[in-house]
């Protein structure tokens, strides 16, 4: 992708240079594990209960966004694999300040996430094993994880592969056990057949209210799919590795959601309480001993690989934007391994800061800061969508050959920011929601604010 006409920063030196450890299989199966996570095994019964069976529509809405979002970085990608990926393609096609801005938003949105999902795990954890304290096993899944790393993208890379292996495989089983109940195959278990598709006041009992109000819970279960932008640029032969990520990763994750929702809602009422806890319940149903405690510690694996997944992706955005001068330089160096290691630290500090201090006053500290930050996915996707609708006019003009074409451009890109608008709208119409975009949009305005302030300091101490 054609670079914007702003100067770029100066090459770093080989010693600040990221590696490329990852495999290619790794790469892909990042990109299944960050959006099969703890949103899918333990919230989504609260889309079925906003919309019905209806949710299917609010799904296929939020996959059809998320496939034009991921085919949207992948172009940008392929043409410039970066760690900063869309802060840099961001600067490229909208200016330093922009990509500045999505680049510390998403930082700061993943350190405060990292803690909650620390917390989270380890309060999951303690209903199935209560005899470890939360706060034991919330800083010890803190500690792991910074170990893994700062002992390279290849470690990082093969443990994030193995938990998207167990993810996957525990998606597919549900599945299999939810398709072989609804067939009757199963012994001592009836067959609800599809009656709940259409009972409790039919396919769409909420209207399109319901399906909006969905929305809004579905398509934050996607968020964490662009930490795949991010890594490719330490994948080997990341040109090829990242289209061929985007084409087999987009449509594994909707048929993954698609299908477990399915069958979730042909066998559980959607009127049932019985959806706090969806997999559990269709567990239960098809008589499957201990159904509760094999989800739970699913969701503890799936907490625990996202943990790691935006503990990388936060050090690797703070890396870029030190090597454009956007951070401190030290947090561009890395050492011998090629590991930024000052920035793995400076992005979990704050990670440890806001455990202990949810652990010391619970319920207090992390559902403040996680309401100032839930809508940032949404706003980095818009970012993204604006900077490939530049940038690929650009490529078009100059006629600069890309390795990733994203096909139905420029319908598609603009059919993605139709739905973010729409996506928005429907925060901003809702009482609860509408603080949460306030907040964002406030939090924004300070980091540009202060970005470009700092820009023109610079610029003048350089005359």
């Amino acid at each position: 992708m054609p670079a914007s006409q702003t100067p770029a920063p100066a090459t770093p030196p080989a010693a600040a240079r990221l590696g490329h450890a990852l495999k290619p299989r790794q790469l892909i199966m990042m990109g299944l594990g960050s959006a099969i996570g703890a949103g899918l095994f333990l919230g989504s019964g609260v889309g079925v209960q906003a919309a019905g069976p209806a949710v299917l529509l609010s799904y296929l809405v939020a996959g059809a966004l998320v496939i034009i979002v991921m085919n949207a970085l992948g172009e940008m990608a392929a043409a410039k694999p970066t760690s900063g990926a869309f802060s840099v393609y961001a600067a490229d096609a909208m200016g330093a300040t922009a990509g500045a801005t999505v680049g510390w938003l998403w930082w700061v949105q993943l350190v405060i996430v990292i803690a909650a999902e620390a917390v989270g795990a380890a309060g999951l954890l303690a209903t199935v094993w209560p005899a470890i304290p939360v706060p034991m096993a919330a800083l010890a899944f803190m500690l792991f994880f910074t170990a893994i790393n700062l002992l390279g993208v290849k470690n990082f890379g093969e443990f994030e592969f193995w938990f998207a292996i167990l993810k996957v495989a525990a998606i597919i089983g549900f599945i299999l056990i939810g398709v072989a109940l609804l067939m009757g195959w199963l012994p001592d278990v009836a067959s609800p057949g599809l009656r709940n598709f259409t009972e409790h006041g039919g396919f769409m009992p909420k209207g399109l209210a319901g399906i909006g109000a969905a929305l809004l819970v579905v398509v934050f279960a996607f968020g964490g799919t662009e930490i795949v932008a991010v890594a490719a640029a330490e994948t080997e032969d990341p040109e090829r590795s990242i289209a061929r990520a985007i084409r087999t990763v987009a449509w594994r994750i909707l048929v993954f959601y698609i299908g477990s929702l399915s069958v979730i809602i042909a066998v559980v009422p959607w009127t049932s309480e019985a959806l706090k806890s969806p997999f559990a319940a269709v567990l239960e149903a098809a008589k499957i001993p201990g159904a509760a405690t094999a989800i739970t510690l699913i969701a503890v694996i799936a907490l625990l690989s996202a943990l790691n997944a935006n503990l990388y992706g936060a050090s690797r955005m703070m890396y870029s934007l030190a090597q454009r001068r956007e951070a401190p330089a030290v947090l561009g160096w890395t050492d011998p391994r090629q590991v930024p290691i000052i920035a793995v630290l400076a992005s979990v500090l704050f990670g440890f800061a806001a455990t202990v201090m949810e652990l010391v006053f619970p319920d207090k500290v992390l559902p403040v800061l996680l309401n100032i930050v839930g809508s940032t996915c949404l706003l980095v996707w818009t970012i993204s969508l604006l900077s490939q609708l530049i940038l690929r006019h650009r490529a078009n003009r100059d006629g600069t050959r890309l390795p990733f074409r994203m096909a139905g451009y420029p319908y598609l890109t603009v059919i993605g920011l139709g739905v973010l608008a729409l996506i928005f709208g429907l925060l901003l119409s809702e009482a609860h929601t509408r603080l949460q975009f306030l907040s964002m949009a406030a939090l924004t305005a300070v980091i540009a604010a202060s970005s470009e302030i700092a820009r023109r300091v610079r610029a003048g101490r350089g005359s």
